[in-house]
C-alpha cells in the first residue's frame, strides 16, 4: 500500500515544487534543480521527519491535506493528448 501511495504522493510533490520554482512548462518538463525556494520548501517538508503526521507534512509542501491524483494526468497530459491523436478514428479495445 506504501509503495501505492508513494507514487501518488511523488507526482503532487513534483507539482507543488514545480509550481514553487515557477515553471511555466508542461509539468513533465519542469526541473527543481538549483531553485532556492523549492528547495527550501522541500527541506522544510523533510525535516518534519516522522515527528509529524503525513497530512501535515503534505499540507507543508503543497497546501493541501489531502492526496491529489489530479497530478498524474498533469504529468503525462502531453502523452495523453498524443496517443488519443493516434488513436483517432481507430476502434479501441483488444
Amino acid at each position: 500500500m506504501r509503495y501505492f501511495l508513494a507514487d501518488i504522493l511523488q507526482f503532487q510533490f513534483h507539482r507543488a515544487l514545480a509550481q514553487t520554482a515557477g515553471c511555466a512548462s508542461p509539468l513533465n518538463r519542469c526541473s527543481i534543480y538549483g531553485n532556492k525556494e523549492a528547495g527550501t520548501k522541500l527541506n522544510g517538508m523533510l525535516q518534519m521527519g516522522l515527528s509529524q503526521p503525513w497530512q501535515d507534512a503534505l499540507e507543508k509542501i503543497a497546501g493541501a491535506r489531502q492526496m491529489d491524483a489530479s497530478a498524474i494526468r498533469d504529468y503525462f497530459a502531453p502523452l495523453e493528448k498524443w496517443l488519443d491523436e493516434q488513436n483517432q478514428g481507430k476502434a479501441v479495445g483488444w
